[in-house]
């Protein structure tokens, strides 16, 4: 007899550099892409609930009520319930602590691993970290085809503060970083995130970076390199470099497609780097979400002054992944 409702909740992320070199059309021919990124304090939670009929609810920014799970429009929904064997008497409901999508977080894969690890509970399964991503990828990029690489679902399903390799054979490590609390803690300190107020979708980007690799195989080689280079930085504990490196990352990445900035965001970081930052970059595919800089707290003070158009979001790092965190009877 399954429970009556289980309660998931999993870290939405930033990443800091090699973003972009984890889609397929790099890391298949050229050897390995590399991420750095964190797992921050905003969540989405999903809560799954047995329906007192044979019917299924799913309720995010719309609700939809059906016969059969073939019948939910909501894609991922639709093919989480497939692969799982799920086919009816179910309801799935949503929260996100920010936008749910267009937001650069990785929102719609932190759903996604949300959604299955709730899905393996309410089945009576435990589902790890790794099962879970895997699963994510298998949905996202290999059933319904969709754009974009693999390193959101493992920051979901994993969270912390980790470097990522991804290989041409599908296998990923997953790279804890080891440093000291004082690290840590200065790093997160330096760090401020602001809402552009435009939200975007990634899939188009995603799919111009995918055609234009064997062009920019140069960029996204040098991006690998500045991963490379600052998790053996923050390993270290020199967390003071991760300026420049967030500022060569972001030069290197605007060229990859002319969707991932625009006058309004080149402005804006522009004016952010003239009030003192260090370095600073677009969070995810680009085009709009959040802006990411670092600095220190009186440079900070600065930028939320000089972009007062845009909302600043506090945040931590978090250091559990996707858990399952209500069982109700």
């Amino acid at each position: 007899m399954k429970k009556r409702m289980f309660m998931s909740k999993t870290p939405l992320r930033i990443t800091f550099v090699g973003g972009g070199t984890d889609i397929k059309d790099y890391y298949s021919k050229y050897g390995k892409g590399a991420v750095l990124s964190a797992s921050i304090n905003k969540f989405i939670y999903i809560i799954v609930n047995r329906k007192f009929d044979s019917r299924i609810r799913v309720s995010y920014s719309k609700t939809e009520i059906v016969d059969s799970v073939d019948m939910i429009e909501h894609p991922s929904v639709r093919e989480a319930l497939k692969l799982l064997d799920i086919d009816g008497g179910i309801e799935i409901v949503s929260i996100s602590d920010i936008p749910s999508g267009g937001t650069g977080l990785g929102s719609s894969s932190t759903f996604l691993v949300g959604l299955l690890n709730a899905l393996h509970a309410w089945k009576g399964e435990f589902a790890s970290p790794e099962r879970l991503a895997q699963e994510a990828v298998k949905i996202e990029r290999e059933i319904l085809r969709e754009p974009g690489g693999k390193q959101d679902q493992y920051m979901a399903a994993y969270g912390g503060v980790n470097y990522l390799e991804f290989y041409p054979d599908e296998s990923v490590l997953v790279k804890p970083v080891i440093s000291s609390e004082e690290t840590r803690e200065k790093l997160q300190e330096n760090l401020l995130l602001l809402y552009t107020g435009v939200q975007r979708a990634s899939g188009d980007i995603h799919t111009v970076q995918s055609k234009n690799v064997e062009s920019k195989s140069r960029n996204y080689e040098e991006m690998v390199r500045i991963a490379e280079e600052a998790y053996s930085s923050l390993s270290n504990g020199d967390y003071e470099s991760m300026g420049p490196y967030l500022h060569r990352n972001w030069m290197l990445k605007k060229e990859l497609s002319n969707g991932i900035s625009n006058s309004f965001i080149d402005d804006a970081y522009n004016r952010g780097m003239r009030c003192g930052a260090g370095g600073g970059k677009l969070i995810g595919a680009g085009g709009g979400g959040f802006l990411l800089f670092y600095a220190n707290s009186g440079t900070q003070e600065k930028i939320v002054s000089e972009l007062n158009q845009m909302k600043q979001e506090p945040f931590r790092f978090e250091f559990q992944g996707s858990r399952i965190v209500h069982v109700g009877d």
